[in-house]
């Protein structure tokens, strides 16, 4: 059986309790916000896994066995490589000491020994220490945390789509016109959870309950989100400091054409 050890702790062999079966041999190929991928789990500890599929997500302790352990101020090159340099404590770099990572992942489905997850940044053959369940009180609706964009536009689009679906639990034509919102309004405002950025919604509330989670923005502690049901109608207001910017999406926008359409083709675009 593999072993971790840690030198200078009492009963301190770590047995790791299975391995990933994933398409990527290294960690820097692995896409931002990880892929789909198998967790095989070991005999002796499967007994472990009784009645886990009651759990949609899961916190994944594994062991990036491919780390360089000799650094500890990085720059997440990954995101973006203009980005300033920081601590590694700081940062979810697979660079670090003790390079244990914790990956919060989606339980697609179990077969037998095998977890079938999505989300998972690991490399093929990585040993996974732990799997421990998420629960609800492990959310934070409005954290502070520091302002890390990823350069590429797709990238972009692929972190705020997986946190629009993760909040409001399926695909509809709000999620997606949501995403687009999101993606130019970053452009005019920067980090859209800062609490000086407002947004008062007109529309459904597909599309409200979108915008809220892709802002973090709360009804007050501050008063950072207003919201008016309108089906006919749908304009959002953002408001940051002096600056305000007004867009409302273009009538007969179907699905196909969220999806589709740049930005500047989806919504009127109105600056104050």
């Amino acid at each position: 059986m593999t072993k971790l050890t840690i030198a200078g702790i009492d009963d301190s062999t770590i047995r790791p309790i299975g391995y990933v079966e994933s398409p990527w041999q290294s960690t820097m190929a692995v896409p931002l916000g990880g892929v789909s991928a198998v967790i095989h789990i070991k005999p002796e500890v499967q007994p472990g896994l009784y009645r886990i599929g009651e759990h949609s997500h899961l916190w994944v302790l594994s062991w990036f066995g491919q780390a360089n352990r000799s650094v500890l101020r990085v720059v997440p090159s990954k995101v973006d490589p203009g980005l300033p340099e920081r601590g590694v404590f700081g940062l979810r770099s697979a660079a670090r000491p003790n390079p244990i990572a914790l990956t919060l992942v989606k339980l697609e489905k179990i077969e037998e020994d095998r977890l079938y997850v999505r989300g998972l940044d690991a490399v093929d053959g990585t040993l996974v220490l732990d799997i421990k369940p998420y629960f609800e009180p492990d959310i934070i609706f409005s954290p502070t945390t520091p302002y890390l964009p990823p350069r590429e536009y797709q990238t972009r689009r692929e972190q705020f789509y997986k946190q629009a679906l993760s909040h409001h639990g399926e695909q509809c034509l709000g999620l997606e016109l949501a995403v687009k919102m999101a993606l130019l309004v970053e452009t005019h405002f920067g980090k859209l959870q800062s609490p000086d950025v407002t947004l008062m919604v007109e529309g459904d509330a597909c599309l409200a309950d979108v915008l809220q989670g892709l802002t973090r923005a709360r009804l007050a502690n501050p008063h950072r989100f207003f919201y008016l049901n309108n089906t006919q109608r749908a304009t959002v207001q953002w408001v940051k400091g002096d600056q305000k910017l007004m867009l409302t999406i273009r009538p007969d926008i179907d699905l196909h054409a969220a999806r589709e359409l740049p930005e500047k083709e989806l919504f009127i675009i109105e600056h104050f």
